[in-house]
């Protein structure tokens, strides 16, 4: 096998990228259910904060200081909480339940608590 054939993309390989593939996947088949005006609205929004949680992780794990990785992982904690703002706003124009939004509230908590431990690893 080449060098070319084993090099790996470090960030597949980080639980918080795993889980929050696994989230985004959840949450993309519930915006399913959203009214059709809100597909340039609020659902965009929504997937283009959920991509970037793991784009920022993707962008960041080759970078050349841990100082500089946590620049991407704070980027990817604050698209945690835009995803937050926007499970507020379709619990409050009642695109979902309570049990729903507590569900996936629940989920981006996980992601943000390991997203900050992650941060506070590489700051050590």
């Amino acid at each position: 096998m080449t060098t070319e054939e084993n090099f790996g993309f470090r960030f597949q390989e980080w639980n918080a990228y795993k889980d929050g593939r696994s989230f985004r996947s959840k949450l993309n088949a519930l915006l399913q259910r959203f009214p059709p005006e809100e597909k340039y609205a609020l659902v965009d929004q929504t997937r283009r904060a959920l991509n970037s949680v793991l784009l920022n992780l993707a962008e960041g794990a080759n970078k050349n200081t841990d100082r500089e990785t946590r620049v991407y992982i704070n980027r990817a904690q604050g698209s945690v909480d835009e995803v937050v703002a926007c499970l507020d706003c379709a619990l409050d124009d009642h695109y979902i339940n309570e049990g729903e939004h507590s569900t996936f509230l629940e989920g981006a908590r996980n992601l943000a608590k390991q997203l900050r431990a992650f941060s506070a690893h590489l700051k050590s």
